[in-house]
């Protein structure tokens, strides 16, 4: 499957691209006859950066921790599994 590089972060090609806090920061309208207060525009839209930009570093801190639990899981399961095994003369007189 083909990649398509956004914000230079690749994104496999038929998903909806992530915007970045910069994208929205820096996208300009094209004027209206009855078009909307510029300044308003630039307000709304840097809140909802700064707003992207807290859930992307949310995004990525839940990811390490879930790829740190999963870890420690695995670990824990490795350490279990060795405390569980049967001795080699009795292999049928485990908990198992």
């Amino acid at each position: 499957m083909s990649q398509v590089y956004r914000g230079s972060q690749p994104q496999p090609a038929g998903y909806p691209a992530r915007l970045t806090p910069y994208e929205v920061r820096t996208r300009e309208f094209a004027a209206r006859r009855c078009g909307v207060d510029p300044d308003e525009v630039r307000e709304f839209q840097a809140r909802v950066a700064d707003e992207l930009s807290t859930l992307n570093e949310t995004v990525r801190l839940l990811s390490q921790e879930n790829g740190r639990l999963g870890r420690a899981l695995r670990d824990w399961q490795t350490m279990h599994a060795r405390e569980c095994r049967p001795p080699h003369d009795q292999p049928n007189s485990g908990h198992w």
